[in-house]
């Protein structure tokens, strides 16, 4: 062989080497796996990539579908027909070459989203009726999709594959539904249960996740607020030192390790680079930051049609250091705005199961000061942001405060599924089952007396005359546990009891109310006294958290010296009334002596 030609030969070699070491494979988003449930009413979109050029051919079931990988990323796409819900298990083969990928067991059914923090995503394992409801498990039309923490400074096209929890998709069973998200496993078995058609639920939850991590990062620059905010983000991403992280991190855990007196072989090792950082100590990448949870997480399948989402998230945005309410509801309404656009949507059904009532619960002996609290005002601004998308036909605030276990993850969430599920079925299916809330139409002064009146009866579910969970205040602000009743007199025990008189006597002209005004209070009405459906929180006042407007510092910098005054009037609140108790008691006392005087 002269050189000429033994030179091209090798040319030859070396670029089929390089065209096998560049070819792609084919692959389809990691959100098809068999068992999948795919949306029905809808149509339906599969997609993946393969070599730029390839021809794709896409079987599902009886129907065929062909597309090229296009461009340099090799993407590409099949759209088939809306189909009606099937029970019926049908095969996707997807084919390019000698190259193919089966999936088996694919139902048509409705998809839920069920997003949000810890909360969403804590499993069947640790819930508190995990040992009944497990064994009841097999449900072969119940499906559950686990995307575990995924968050990421830029929107990616697909889920990692370290990500996606046990492989895929997976048939409910009392073995694989202990790592189902407790909240979406109790709502999807009961919608599955009640509509008799396949039910997937798709859990994307990450533990920790502020509000801003979740929302799709251009409806920043939909409002001023949000955009703000965004502008701090990218201050921070532009002026970060991963190097200059990685050592003040290093030398925090060194500082901490000789504290403890440590030999220096159990020291962390010196960073060469920045392989000591995690995601939390990247701006824009962080848990805290925008977008970042739905740029690996949400937003990553948004071709796959949905029914709709349920939501549970709070906690992080609750703490002082990060409470800033009005931004917060900037952001739920952009939030699902998002949601809509990203799945085709306008009308996409949304649930908000309201952050949840942790830490020390509220009593009478603490009162005040737990009533001075960031945890509430979150909760109003879930229920306001939502209210803001304006669609109450399709959304829904869904209160849970009334659920009360001590800690950041109160491990009862049988409560949360259920009154989502309620919710969906009555409203969205329109099946016949109790779901409602009220709303206050009116708070008028009477005298030293506050009239509430509501649109709907609201009691306690267990029959109580003792109304709990009100705050009065008068025009200084500062609010003091009060009493309540219902109309005594005037019209019907149906009436009155939309009727609500709040009073104390430490507030001669009251102005302002507030009910449920704690993260983890007392309150115990209930719409028509139904246990499912407790009365939102809410109050009359406007007087906001002082949130700074600063991003990069503290959200209410002042907080301690609000905490301890509200500390004080709690106090305050107490010695007058153990004043009144003994005066009462003297009386008492008074009135028996002349009663035994006037009788010898």
């Amino acid at each position: 062989m002269n050189r000429v030609r033994q030179h091209w030969v090798v040319i030859f070699i070396l670029a089929g080497c390089a065209a096998l070491a560049d070819a792609r494979p084919l692959k389809l988003h990691a959100i098809f796996t068999s068992h999948m449930v795919l949306q029905r009413d809808k149509p339906i979109v599969i997609w993946g990539w393969a070599d730029a050029g390839d021809k794709v051919s896409v079987t599902f079931g009886e129907k065929a579908a062909e597309a090229t990988a296009a461009g340099d990323t090799g993407r590409w796409e099949v759209t088939f027909p809306a189909r009606e819900t099937s029970t019926k298990p049908v095969m996707l083969v997807v084919s390019t070459g000698d190259e193919k990928v089966e999936m088996e067991d694919i139902l048509i059914g409705d998809v839920w989203v069920a997003n949000g923090q810890s909360n969403m995503a804590w499993s069947m394992a640790k819930e508190t009726h995990a040992d009944f409801e497990l064994p009841q498990a097999n449900l072969p039309l119940l499906r559950h999709f686990r995307i575990q923490t995924n968050e990421q400074a830029t929107l990616q096209t697909d889920i990692r594959a370290e990500a996606v929890i046990n492989g895929g998709w997976e048939v409910s069973t009392p073995e694989t539904a202990v790592g189902f998200s407790a909240i979406g496993y109790y709502f999807g078995s009961r919608l599955q249960r009640a509509l008799q058609i396949p039910v997937g639920v798709i859990s994307n939850a990450r533990g920790g996740a502020s509000i801003e991590s979740l929302v799709p990062a251009h409806k920043f620059n939909a409002d001023p607020l949000a955009k703000r905010y965004a502008e701090s983000v990218a201050k921070r991403r532009a002026a970060f030192d991963p190097r200059a992280k990685a050592l003040e991190k290093w030398q925090r855990q060194t500082d901490r390790a000789k504290s403890k007196g440590l030999p220096k072989e159990k020291w962390p090792p010196k960073p060469v680079g920045s392989e000591n950082l995690v995601s939390w100590d990247i701006p824009g990448k962080s848990p805290s930051d925008m977008a970042s949870v739905y740029n690996g997480m949400f937003g990553v399948f948004k071709g796959y049609n949905i029914k709709g989402v349920i939501f549970h998230q709070g906690f992080n945005n609750a703490l002082f250091s990060n409470c800033r309410p009005k931004l917060y509801r900037v952001l739920m309404k952009l939030m699902v705005e998002g949601w809509r656009e990203d799945f085709n949507d306008p009308n996409l059904p949304v649930g908000v199961i309201g952050f949840c009532a942790g830490g020390n619960t509220q009593n009478e002996d603490n009162f005040e000061e737990r009533s001075y609290e960031a945890g509430p005002f979150i909760r109003e601004s879930q229920r306001l942001g939502l209210a803001d998308v304006g669609d109450p036909e399709n959304t829904a605030f869904l209160p849970a405060y009334d659920v009360q276990v001590p800690g950041l993850h109160p491990n009862k969430k049988r409560e949360h599924g259920l009154r989502a599920a309620r919710w969906a079925l009555k409203r969205i299916h329109g099946m016949k089952m109790l779901w409602d809330t009220a709303l206050l139409v009116s708070a008028k002064p009477q005298g030293d007396e506050m009239i509430l009146t509501f649109d709907k009866r609201v009691v306690p579910d267990d029959k109580n005359s003792i109304l709990g969970g009100f705050s009065i205040a008068g025009e200084d602000g500062k609010f003091y546990m009060a009493h309540a009743r219902h109309r005594a007199d005037g019209g019907s025990w149906w009436e009155r009891t939309k009727i609500i008189h709040v009073w104390s006597p430490l507030v001669e002209k009251p102005v302002a109310v507030r009910y449920g005004w704690a993260t983890s209070p007392m309150g115990n009405l209930k719409v028509y006294g139904h246990p499912a459906v407790p009365l939102p929180s809410f109050r009359t006042d406007n007087w906001d958290l002082p949130e700074s407007k600063d991003f990069e510092g503290k959200a209410v910098p002042n907080y301690r010296e609000m905490k301890k005054e509200a500390a004080e009037r709690c106090e305050y609140r107490r010695t007058e009334e153990a004043k009144r108790t003994v005066e009462i008691l003297k009386r008492i006392k008074t009135l028996g002596r002349r009663d035994a005087a006037g009788s010898s």
